[in-house]
């Protein structure tokens, strides 16, 4: 391990074998959740917020606290980060007191700007355009699922709905890292940046991966090993749903369209769910749904990326423990 300050601003900030090295220390985590304490002391990690949040809340602040440390939430509407303070400014500050940084905004540059001046590893807790946290907790579902960590390249998974917007993103990356089939469909004016099409298709191409966008939904999802969908409506768009869903209908997931995924197709959700609009209770309450799995290893994997990050600042690999 070479002695460098790493992020997870974005799913392609880790390789392959990286990839698999954090999934790996997952499953370890749900086996043992004290597994390793890399923040004992306790030292801080401070969690800021500038987007409400569930399961990223709870999973941080009990993932911390379960690795040793003291989780240091932070609100918008509490701190002056809130109020205008530069970004830099909050960075120079919290890096002199904390051990990380994980934050749930809205714009990327923002937490680029945090790991530009921070000095301990910053993590992407979900941003406009990117939600790495939530793809490593996908994929370790997967690999529960599906015979380990190992047999996660050649799966091929289907992203369907809004296809422009964060969960589309790093599904295409982390898939393409992960060396998986990604297909992501959408109706058109909500397809993926042809920027991150572009990355996803040259990591897919280095991992023995591939990469599809279409507007045809079962086309995405024939074959399928995984059906993945998000919500239509973004945190705050909800007075516009009715406008808003139009577009999405043809993309969602209900039985007719798991059908043409094969028959042990898993169904994954990042929650919350909107029964009846993205998903059917069929499909969501029925027995190829695993989302309170995936629910669940937020914190298994948040604490394995936290663990893994910490470990390559300190030199110290010890913290990782054996991973087969």
């Amino acid at each position: 391990m070479a002695h460098e300050l790493r992020h997870m601003l974005r799913d392609d900030d880790i390789n392959h074998e990286e990839q698999k090295q954090i999934l790996k220390l997952a499953e370890k985590f749900r086996a043992n959740r004290f597994y390793s304490r890399p923040f004992e002391g306790p030292q801080a990690v401070a969690v800021l917020f500038d987007k409400p949040s569930t399961r990223t809340r709870s999973s941080f602040s009990i993932g911390v606290a379960e690795l040793g440390g003291y989780p240091l939430v932070i609100d918008k509407s509490s701190s002056q980060l809130g109020r205008g303070e530069p970004v830099a400014d909050t960075a120079r500050v919290l890096t002199r007191m904390a051990y990380g940084i994980v934050w749930r905004t809205f714009g990327q540059e923002r937490v680029e700007e945090m790991a530009k001046y921070a000095t301990c590893p910053v993590v992407n807790a979900l941003t406009d355009q990117f939600h790495p946290c939530q793809v490593l907790a996908d994929l370790q579902t997967i690999a529960m699922h599906r015979g380990g960590v190992d047999a996660l390249a050649g799966q091929t998974i289907a992203y369907l709905g809004d296809a422009a917007n964060n969960m589309a993103n790093s599904y295409l990356l982390g898939g393409a890292v992960a060396g998986m089939n990604v297909r992501v469909a959408g109706p058109e004016g909500y397809l993926p940046d042809p920027q991150i099409v572009a990355d996803a298709k040259r990591i897919a191409a280095e991992n023995g991966g591939s990469i599809l966008v279409t507007t045809d939904a079962k086309e995405a999802a024939a074959d399928a090993d995984c059906v993945f969908t998000d919500t239509w409506v973004s945190m705050g768009e909800e007075a516009e749903y009715a406008i808003r869903s139009k577009p999405f209908w043809n993309y969602q997931v209900n039985a007719e369209l798991m059908s043409v995924a094969k028959p042990d197709a898993l169904f994954q959700h990042c929650l919350p769910a909107y029964r009846g609009k993205e998903v059917t209770s069929e499909v969501i309450d029925g027995p190829q749904s695993v989302v309170w799995d995936e629910a669940e290893n937020r914190l298994h994997a948040q604490k394995a990326l936290l663990t893994w990050l910490i470990a390559w600042q300190r030199e110290d690999p010890s913290l990782l423990g054996e991973l087969a």
